[in-house]
């Protein structure tokens, strides 16, 4: 068997019992730490090193280890929490992630990292507890009840030296395969001897003869079984139960003295006794974290003698992209066709007409069911954000509270993985320029406890991502006397949105100082442009003294687009349906020329640009007199715009192909899309396509001095009376 086989399933269960490992600390309270969260911590090490330790990790094996250990103390009561320590587990945690990643990588870990963090657990253990790590958990304090209790059996026996790390057990396979099986049987042949096999494939047993303890096997086996094909029990071997009789006639009375019995605890198995313990195992001596997985595991296992089915399995990305790929091929082929059968004679073709509407009906939902599979919670996003605070706010020295909401709320993976960087920056700017200082919070009458929110929830086709924090809220004039120091075209008379967005800009910092948090003027230009291009939008909303929301919109998944077919001349265009709000017939009275040739649409009060589809795109045939085409409104970027269009055609669901990609970036388009008749339609970008009419614009005029030009001075076009 090759046991490199296993190493992508222990990668991926490894990080995730780290990434477990990290919450739970985050989580601990240091006065009064929860019993569960320490032992499911202690648990994840434990884990991790039994299938270091089969894969020939070593580095990893150590440091889990020596973790392991001081895990165990700290458990038990004997080591007591402090902030600092949970700084040294949280750095320990990060170390196994970078010598996790070294071995997936197929590198060794970095030596002088590995024995830096070692003398660090090492020195913890000493100034804390005065015992040293290497030799493992230090002995169980006797125990107070008396040895003159009755006998164990010969059964029992086994059983204490199989948990003690050494003896005969047995190892029942449930349900699993002749091909399976044989693997399993060799991978249990490098954890010790196997001396007896027999059964079937309902229930396959293998007599094991290990120094290795249950939960080792069980750690490394479950890797490569589920836990509910797994069922390790002890096995009375002849020579424990012929030295069972012995010892009892040795043995003293019951009612003599605990000194008395000592010969009888020397009467163990002969396994035992000949089998120096290789290192304690301190799972095995914690009742409250092994004793009631054990029954659990076996009441499922006789339910189903026939062994349980996985709930889930582990799949490619890759597979699945491939799989979504497929299934838009099929959504194109299926609008192909369903524009042939629209053009015959529907009462001649009755079944056909059926046939395609039942097909229809099925590609749609075998498109939601696949596209689903890549929709994964937010709170894979979220869940890194309580290491991020509380480091960030150590070095501030502020005090802040996290909360999050709608973690269950889906996106799509591809935009979950990118937007971390971007929220990162975010968090990091809410942290320090947004929440005050502890004394400055008082003083203005609030909590010394900051309090920053992550939410998301769904809203039509867009998720929305907030960071919110009741900090001191943006400053207006400070944002505009530092926008003109950086030499940006700036006016008092911009509104507060205009203003917020200043932020965003290139190099634009307020930080008095240059810190390792923030003060670059790095970062959160790239955020926009980031989110940007996941085609989402940033909203800031800010008051003075309570705080600042600012809201990411994005779409839910970049494959699938529902979209507004839209003609102009013979072209077809797709629009977003998100970013439309609403489409009219302009007339006269209602467009105004601005200087130049810029024109503005007044819609409810408010003037939006015109953009002309056909002078951006340089569509030949369209029509060129503005009452006779349509405005669609639209918004892009917090902004609306009002693009004119000969017609509207509909709404269809369209699968998104990447342009860039495939041909090259093309200005005011964002993708490209095939169309039911085999044509290729593009996807308008609304702010790039407002852009690009304005770089033609300008490109078209005549240069004149600045003085000639009376800046947005509004005239009304010819208008009937």
């Amino acid at each position: 068997m090759d046991i490199t086989d296993f190493y992508e399933t222990f990668f991926e269960e490894a990080e995730e019992l780290l990434a477990d490992m990290e919450r739970h600390l985050l989580e601990l309270d240091v006065d009064e730490p929860d019993v569960e969260q320490l032992n499911a911590i202690f648990r994840a090490a434990h884990s991790i090193k039994g299938g270091a330790g089969t894969f020939g990790f070593d580095v990893l094996q150590k440091t889990t280890h020596l973790f392991e250990n001081l895990l165990d103390h700290t458990r038990k009561g004997e080591l007591a929490l402090r902030s600092d320590i949970v700084d040294t587990f949280l750095e320990t945690k990060d170390m196994l992630s970078d010598q996790l990643d070294a071995y997936r990588n197929g590198d060794e870990p970095d030596q002088e990292a590995f024995e830096r963090i070692c003398r660090t657990l090492q020195q913890l253990a000493l100034e804390e507890i005065g015992q040293d790590l290497e030799g493992g958990a230090p002995p169980s304090k006797p125990e107070p009840e008396p040895a003159a209790t009755p006998e164990p059996s010969a059964e029992s026996q086994a059983a204490d030296s199989a948990a003690d790390g050494g003896g005969r057990r047995v190892v029942a396979l449930l349900g699993v395969a002749d091909k399976d099986r044989e693997l399993l049987v060799e991978e249990l042949g490098q954890l010790g001897e196997v001396i007896e096999q027999r059964g079937d494939q309902t229930r396959y047993e293998v007599v094991l003869e290990s120094t290795i303890s249950d939960d080792d096997i069980e750690a490394v086996m479950c890797f490569i079984v589920d836990a509910d094909q797994l069922e390790i029990s002890a096995e009375a071997a002849p020579a424990a139960s012929e030295a069972a009789p012995a010892a009892s006639e040795e043995a003293p009375a019951p009612s003599e003295s605990p000194t008395q019995a000592e010969p009888s605890s020397q009467s163990a198995p002969a396994a035992t006794s000949a089998t120096p313990p290789a290192e304690p195992q301190p799972a095995t001596k914690a009742p409250d974290d092994k004793v009631p997985a054990k029954p659990k595991s076996k009441a499922k296992a006789k339910a189903k003698p026939g062994g349980s089915e996985s709930t889930s399995i582990r799949v490619s990305v890759d597979k699945v992209d491939q799989i979504i790929n497929l299934v838009g091929e099929l959504i194109i082929t299926q609008s192909m066709l369903d524009q042939t059968v629209s053009e015959l004679d529907g009462p001649a073709n009755g079944n056909l007409v059926n046939g395609m509407s039942l097909l229809q009906r099925n590609a749609r939902d075998l498109q939601e069911a696949v596209m689903s599979i890549r929709m994964i919670p937010m709170d894979f996003v979220f869940s890194r954000f309580p290491r991020v605070v509380r480091e960030t706010a150590g070095k501030l020295g502020k005090e802040i509270e996290l909360v999050t909401e709608g973690e269950s709320t889906e996106l799509d993976k591809s935009l979950t993985e990118r937007i971390i960087d971007p929220l990162t920056h975010l968090v990091r700017n809410s942290l320090d320029h947004g929440i005050e200082m502890p004394d400055d919070r008082e003083a203005a009458g609030k909590p010394r406890t900051g309090k920053l929110t992550l939410s998301a929830r769904h809203q039509g086709g867009n998720i929305i991502i907030e960071v919110i924090d009741d900090g001191a809220g943006l400053n207006r004039d400070k944002l505009l006397a530092k926008a003109r120091e950086n030499g940006l075209n700036v006016s008092d008379s911009m509104s507060d949105d205009e203003v917020w967005q200043l932020i965003f800009a290139p190099g634009f910092s307020t930080a008095k100082a240059v810190t390792d948090v923030s003060g670059r003027g790095v970062g959160m230009d790239v955020v926009k442009r980031n989110i940007q291009g996941m085609g989402g939008h940033v909203v800031i909303m800010s008051r003075p003294g309570e705080g600042t929301t600012i809201r990411i919109v994005l779409p839910l998944t970049l494959a699938i687009l529902d979209g507004m077919s839209i003609k102009v001349g013979e072209e077809m265009f797709i629009l977003p349906l998100s970013a439309v709000l609403e489409s009219l017939q302009p007339t006269r009275e209602e467009l105004y020329a601005m200087a130049g040739d810029d024109v503005v649409l007044k819609v409810r009060d408010e003037y939006l640009p015109v953009v002309a589809v056909h002078e951006a795109l340089d569509v030949a045939g369209a029509k060129t007199e503005l009452t006779e085409t349509i405005a669609v409104i639209v918004q892009g970027e917090g902004r609306r715009y009002a693009l004119l269009v000969d017609d509207l055609v509909g709404q269809q669901q369209v699968v998104v192909k990447n342009l860039e990609t495939n041909y090259r970036k093309v200005p005011g388009v964002s993708a490209a899309t095939i169309l039911g008749d085999g044509s290729v339609a593009l996807i308008l970008d609304i702010t790039g396509l407002h852009k690009l009419s304005r770089a033609k614009k300008e490109a078209r005029r005549p240069r004149r001095d600045a003085d000639s030009l009376e800046a947005f001075s509004v005239n009304e076009l010819e208008t009937s009376s």
